[in-house]
């Protein structure tokens, strides 16, 4: 079952890059920074084919978007991902400055911006984006468990 209404290209974008990195054996979450409505950055999760336990979806959006600008600064870019962020990739949100997350799924088990260590709510955050949940759940929760299930 899809969404209801019709989803933002960027999510729709993400759900593309989350689908290939299930095909290559990846969790499949995808991410996407747009700045103005443009794509600047995009990935997909890479932990196993980059043996990085940083190449999270989200982390490697925000590098491609930074090398676009040439600057570490993401001011006044979206950030869409198909799973909540969770702490480490909520820090390097908040340390590049993204305006906006927009996710798809809740993540209880380790999402770090409504779950979890919930990053932005601490004093210590040096910045707070603003956070859209719930864009593209139904298929984004139907790629997860479909991923899952293939593998027990």
């Amino acid at each position: 079952m899809a969404s209801p209404f019709p989803l933002p290209d960027p999510m729709r974008r993400a759900l593309d890059l989350a689908r290939e990195a299930a095909i290559a054996g990846e969790v499949p979450i995808g991410a996407v920074v747009t700045r103005d409505g443009h794509v600047i950055g995009e990935g997909e999760n890479r932990n196993r084919r980059d043996s990085d336990p940083t190449a999270h979806a989200e982390i490697v959006a925000i590098r491609a978007a930074a090398r676009h600008l040439s600057d570490f600064r993401l001011t006044g870019c979206d950030l869409w991902v198909t799973l909540e962020p969770c702490a480490m990739c909520a820090g390097a949100i908040s340390h590049a400055r993204i305006a906006r997350v927009y996710y798809a799924l809740s993540d209880p088990k380790g999402g770090g911006i409504e779950q979890g260590a919930r990053v932005f709510a601490r004093p210590q955050c040096l910045h707070r984006p603003e956070i859209y949940g719930g864009i593209a759940e139904v298929e984004a929760s139907a790629l997860l468990r479909d991923f899952f299930a293939a593998r027990r």
